[in-house]
């Protein structure tokens, strides 16, 4: 059975247990027409839109046709 050689600190103890040096979410960007977070590399899905062009149209609906 594992047992621990020395007692842990309780500032080393918060210290592992605090969230301050967590990574934010990664790959998330604003949008930069609407604002809204979405993944890295993909058209917005409030505004429809990547790299300032719009892909809102026909090609969408024919998609689900």
């Amino acid at each position: 059975m594992a047992v621990p050689k020395r007692k842990v600190s309780k500032a080393r103890r918060d210290k592992r247990r605090s969230n301050v040096w967590k990574l934010e979410i990664p790959g998330f960007t604003k949008c930069p027409k609407c604002g809204e977070y979405n993944l890295s590399h993909r058209v917005c899905r409030n505004c429809k839109t990547y790299a300032g062009k719009d892909y809102s149209g026909a090609k969408v609906e024919e998609a689900q046709a």
